[in-house]
C-alpha cells in the first residue's frame, strides 16, 4: 500500500513546491523547479542509484504510476535493467514501424524516386531508356513488391529469360535494380546484402561466359591508334569549346557523359586531378582522373562562363552542350566512321601495343576495376600515380606531330 493519496498528490501539484515525495517501493512524485509535476521510479543497480521517468502528472495518475512502478520492479527481479529494457522495447517498436513503412514502399515507387534524385544530369533519351528497360523487364516481376521482400529468386526470375539472348540489356537491368535496392538500404528500407549484386553473388548463378560475349559484341567503331595524333592536330585547328571537349575526351580516356557534364569544381589544375563523385560514374564509385600537363594547359585556355558550373555549357534542358556535339564535329571533319566511345578503344589498343604498363593499371585508367571483391578489399590503391605516368605518355603521344611519331617508331624498330 502506498504512502500517498490521490487528493494528497493533487494538493502537492497545486502547491508547485519543488522536490520529491516518496510513495514507497521506489516510486516518487516530483515537482521540478519550473513547477512541472511528474513521476519517477528510483532503483539500485550494481550499487548505483538510477532514476526512470514514468510520465507527467496528471496524464499519469497515482494508480497508473503505481502499476508502472510495479512492472519495473518485476523487471528488476528478473535481473534486468528497467531503463535498458525500456530502451530496447522502444527500439523494437521503432523497427516495427520502419518495417511497416518499408512494406508500403514498392519497387516501382522507389525506382521513380531514384530517377528523380539522380536523373537531373541525364539526357531525356537516357531517362526514357532507363525507365523503359525497367518497365519491360523488372516491373512485371518486382514492380509491385515491397522493397523489403525482393530476394535473389525474384531477380533471377526476371533475368534468366533474357540472359542468353539479351545479355547486355539483362546486365544493365540488373545494375539498375542494384542501384535502386542500394538506395533502399541507404534509406533504411532494407537490410542485408543486395540480391542484384554481380560479384560474389549473381556471378555464381548466371553464366559469366554470356556476359563476356555480350561485352565483346558491343563494338564501337574506333580510330586506329596510329591516327590519333593526326586527328588531334585537326581538332587543335578548330576553335570553340566542342573541340576542347573532344580533345579532353581523347586525352583522359573518359566517357562522353563525364566530359559533357564536367564541372569546374571537380578540377584541381594545380594538383593535376579531376575528381568525379560517385553519382557521375557508371559504376557509382567516386573516381579520380590524373591530368597530364597537356590537359592542364588545354583547360587553362578554356574561359569560365558566369552563371554555370559546367565547362561545356549549353542551352538545352540539361544545361550542357548537346549529346551529339562532338559527333557532329567529327562528321564535319569527315570522320563519319568513328565514335566518341571508340577513343577509349584507341587508347587501350595503344597501351597494349606501345607500352608495358600492367593490365590492371590500363583498365583502371578507363574506370574498369576488374579486381574481385577480395582483391579490392586487400588492394585499395587506385594506382593514381601509375595511371598518371600512363596518361602522361598517352598525352605526349597524342600531341606529338604525326611525322615525329613515325620517326620515333622507325627508330625503335631499328
Amino acid at each position: 500500500m502506498g504512502k500517498q493519496t490521490a487528493k494528497g498528490i493533487e494538493a502537492l501539484a497545486k502547491a508547485r513546491q519543488p522536490g520529491k515525495t516518496s510513495d514507497g517501493d521506489g516510486l516518487y512524485f516530483q515537482i521540478s523547479r519550473s513547477g512541472v509535476a511528474s513521476w519517477l521510479f528510483r532503483y539500485m543497480l550494481a550499487g548505483k542509484s538510477r532514476e526512470m521517468g514514468l510520465g507527467p502528472y496528471p496524464t499519469v495518475t497515482l494508480a497508473k504510476a503505481r502499476e508502472q512502478a510495479a512492472d519495473q520492479r518485476k523487471v528488476l527481479t528478473a535481473g534486468n535493467d528497467p531503463l535498458s529494457a525500456r530502451d530496447a522495447e522502444r527500439e523494437a517498436k521503432r523497427n516495427a514501424e520502419r518495417t511497416q513503412e518499408a512494406r508500403r514502399v514498392i519497387f516501382k515507387m522507389l525506382a521513380s524516386d531514384y530517377m528523380e534524385a539522380h536523373g537531373a544530369g541525364w539526357s531525356e533519351k537516357w531517362r526514357k531508356g532507363w525507365l523503359r528497360k525497367l518497365e519491360l523487364y523488372a516491373f512485371p516481376v518486382i514492380g509491385t513488391l515491397p522493397v523489403t521482400d525482393i530476394q535473389t529468386e525474384h531477380v533471377l526470375k526476371l533475368l534468366r529469360p533474357i540472359w542468353s539472348e539479351k545479355t547486355r540489356t539483362a546486365d544493365e537491368v540488373r545494375g539498375q535494380i542494384e542501384q535502386v535496392l542500394d538506395a533502399a538500404k541507404a534509406r533504411k528500407l532494407r537490410e542485408g546484402d543486395n540480391p542484384a549484386r554481380w560479384r560474389g553473388h549473381l556471378d555464381n548463378l548466371l553464366s559469366k561466359a554470356e556476359k563476356k560475349k555480350a561485352r565483346q559484341r558491343q563494338h564501337f567503331p574506333a580510330l586506329n591508334w596510329q591516327k590519333v595524333p593526326s586527328l588531334m592536330t585537326e581538332l587543335a585547328q578548330v576553335e570553340g569549346r566542342v573541340s576542347i571537349a573532344a580533345r579532353l575526351l581523347i586525352l583522359t580516356g573518359a566517357r562522353a557523359h563525364m566530359v559533357r557534364f564536367a564541372e569546374w569544381s571537380e578540377f584541381d589544375l594545380e594538383a593535376g586531378v579531376w575528381s568525379l563523385p560517385a553519382e557521375r560514374m557508371k559504376m557509382r564509385q567516386a573516381f579520380t582522373v590524373p591530368l597530364a600537363r597537356q590537359v592542364v594547359e588545354l583547360l587553362r585556355t578554356l574561359p569560365r562562363i558566369d552563371g554555370t558550373p559546367y565547362l561545356f555549357s549549353g542551352q538545352g534542358k540539361t544545361g550542357v552542350m548537346h549529346a551529339n556535339a562532338i559527333r557532329t564535329l567529327l562528321h564535319n571533319l569527315k570522320h563519319d566512321d568513328i565514335t566518341r566511345h571508340g577513343f577509349r578503344s584507341s587508347f587501350r589498343d595503344w597501351a597494349n601495343e606501345r607500352t608495358h604498363y600492367p593490365r590492371e593499371v590500363c583498365e583502371l585508367a578507363l574506370a574498369h576495376d576488374e579486381r574481385s571483391q577480395t582483391e579490392a578489399a586487400y588492394s585499395r590503391s587506385d594506382f593514381l600515380e601509375k595511371r598518371r605516368a600512363l596518361m602522361t605518355d598517352w598525352a605526349a603521344y597524342c600531341t606529338t606531330a604525326p611525322a615525329e611519331n613515325v620517326i620515333r617508331l622507325e627508330d625503335r624498330r631499328a
